[in-house]
């Protein structure tokens, strides 16, 4: 954990993870768990279409023992986590990742990856990105200047694929790799 800065009280470091409407964001438990693991307390950031049955909400507030964070707070609300020491954006589609170059944050998690970049905060991003989407112009210029920003990118389809010639499994402990990287 290279880059966790625990809190001078001694409590672990705190790792957002941003979630996006992908079918693959129903195993998101997946890496709630690994991070849980490796020493990381979670707080799960997730888009409105995302919250829309895209994953089970429950179980993974369950897994974190926090809700799930979709819309702004109030002023007069107190702040349901932590400042970050990382976050990691899994799945991260076409959509939010082409937003969040753009700075068009309109959204609490494309809010939240703009933050944390103006911040400094670790970045990891797994992209899950339709072939046909991956190759528009917006979108390679948008990795572009993300990655100029120091945000990580990495594949998670990385492994051996499935019987039958399918994709590997989505690889969620990909994410936290790139952030012990340094």
């Amino acid at each position: 954990m290279s880059e966790q800065a625990a809190s001078d009280d001694g409590a672990r470091p705190f790792l957002y993870v941003v979630v996006c409407a992908a079918g693959v964001a129903d195993g998101v438990g997946r890496l709630v768990d690994a991070a849980r693991e490796r020493g990381w307390d979670v707080g799960v950031i997730a888009t409105p279409v995302a919250m829309g049955g895209f994953f089970d909400v429950a179980a993974v507030e369950a897994r974190t023992g926090r809700p799930i964070r979709s819309a702004w707070r109030t002023p007069d609300d107190p702040r349901p986590f932590p400042a970050p020491d990382a976050v990691v954006a899994a799945p991260a589609t076409f959509n939010t990742i082409n937003k969040w170059a753009a700075g068009l944050a309109d959204t609490l998690a494309v809010a939240t990856l703009c933050e944390a970049s103006g911040l400094g905060v670790p970045v990891a991003v797994l992209p899950c990105v339709a072939d046909a989407l991956a190759v528009h112009p917006a979108y390679r210029e948008s990795l572009a200047r993300l990655r100029g920003m120091g945000v990580r990118f990495g594949d998670p389809y990385t492994g051996d694929a499935q019987e039958g010639g399918g994709r590997p499994d989505f690889g969620w402990e990909n994410a936290l790799d790139l952030l012990e990287r340094r």
